[in-house]
Order: structure tokens, then C-alpha cells, then sequence
């Protein structure tokens, strides 16, 4: 397991968020359906929201096996995340 700093396109959804909590990330793409790309992932942190991030969004930690977070890695640099709580 490795954690993977992964960034939220809603950041009121990660406001929702503690550390423990399992969720599934999905890649929000516009030629396409949603895709799950990491399922029970399990939050180890939530760092305080960042001051000035224009784009929106917010930060998440996972605790992912490290293919996983590869995944997300390629995922979050081509599509919109988002997380749904299991």
C-alpha cells in the first residue's frame, strides 16, 4: 500500500470526508461514461484546503496498492475526480 495525494474536483465533497473512510474514485470524462478507477479506497488524510487554488477542487490521501495509484495518477491528469462514499 502507498498513499496517493489525489485532487477532488468537488471540494465540498471532500469536506465530507475523514480519515478511515472508504470510498470509490471516479474519472468524470466527457466523451465518455464514468469510470471507477480506485474501489474501497480508504482515506488517510484530508489536508487542510489549499489558499488560492483557482481551479477549484481540494486534496485527498489514499491508501492504495501502488498499481492503483498509478491509475489515479494518470486519471487525474486527463479527467475531473470524484469520490462516492461506501
Amino acid at each position: 500500500m502507498v498513499s496517493a495525494p489525489v485532487r477532488i474536483a468537488d471540494a465540498a465533497t471532500v469536506r465530507l470526508l475523514r480519515p478511515g473512510d472508504l470510498v470509490d474514485v471516479v474519472a468524470a470524462e466527457r466523451t465518455g461514461p464514468p469510470r471507477v478507477v480506485a474501489a474501497g479506497a480508504r482515506v488517510a488524510e484530508v489536508p487542510d484546503p489549499d489558499k488560492g487554488v483557482a481551479d477549484g477542487g481540494a486534496l485527498v490521501v489514499l491508501s492504495v496498492p501502488r498499481d492503483t495509484a498509478r491509475v489515479l495518477v494518470g486519471a487525474g491528469a486527463t479527467t475531473r475526480l470524484a469520490v462516492t462514499l461506501c
